[in-house]
């Protein structure tokens, strides 16, 4: 059975973007930005890492390195020679480490709400609520809602927490924890010319604009940063039109 990344083709345009979603959950977070993209200056692929949605059969050790190797390979399959990467939360610090070791295959980064480099310091009930979410999917939607600063409605929670349980492995979603949590890779990206968008959510209290400011836009010397109005940790649901609209004009900049 092949090793692939399985993944969702929109647009057949020439500039070749490659997504991924964060812990939570698959590709399908970004379902409600789907209608918004331009298919005939872009081809988007959203894809699926070890573990999680149609690459749930993918046995893997669910570390930055192998996300990057595995969206080269996707990249490889599909016949894609440079591409753009868009990573959501722990698949924006994959996608610095893609900036900083994949130099050669990207045009440019995107890190959505994106964990910085760096191993992640947490109290203990903040480490209790995230290390146990894997057997308490109570503690999903918690954190679904405080990183959206408490604002969205319940039957959201509700479905992001059920989303979140039917699109990933139990092993998967805990070893992708400390991969976010715990990698520290932040000497390998110091410098790095790779160009990156930093988006960040108003209201997001997971991944705060400040840390950002003091971590990624001091690393990337050709980093950009947009704060997203309205939004939390989850931009592509809250507000997916604006969400498209900062990523498309960016990747044009760069294409």
């Amino acid at each position: 059975m092949s090793n692939i990344l399985a993944h969702e083709l929109i647009g057949h345009g020439p500039e070749k973007v490659m997504l991924m979603g964060g812990w939570l959950g698959d590709h399908t977070v970004f379902e409600p930005v789907y209608r918004w993209l331009d298919g005939e200056a872009f081809t988007w692929c959203f894809a699926d890492p070890r573990g999680y949605g149609g690459s749930k059969h993918i046995a893997g050790k669910h570390t930055n390195a192998e996300v990057a190797a595995d969206a080269v390979a996707l990249a490889d399959s599909l016949g894609w020679g440079k591409f753009h990467y868009v990573g959501h939360s722990m698949m924006g610090k994959a996608a610095q480490f893609i900036a900083a070791h994949n130099a050669g295959r990207v045009k440019s980064c995107v890190g959505v709400t994106p964990v910085p480099a760096i191993a992640i310091p947490m109290d203990e009930g903040t480490f209790k609520l995230f290390s146990t979410a894997w057997e308490v999917p109570a503690n999903r939607g918690a954190i679904c809602q405080i990183t959206t600063g408490n604002r969205n409605t319940k039957v959201w929670e509700q479905r992001m927490i059920a989303d979140s349980l039917r699109t990933t492995t139990p092993d998967a979603f805990r070893e992708y924890f400390y991969m976010w949590q715990a990698e520290d890779f932040s000497a390998d990206v110091q410098g790095c010319q790779t160009p990156f968008l930093a988006i960040t959510g108003e209201h997001d209290a997971g991944v705060p604009t400040d840390a950002v400011k003091g971590t990624i836009m001091q690393w990337f010397p050709n980093a950009e940063l947009h704060v997203m109005s309205n939004a939390g940790h989850y931009p592509m649901q809250e507000t997916p039109i604006q969400f498209a609209t900062v990523i498309d004009n960016f990747l044009r900049k760069r294409g």
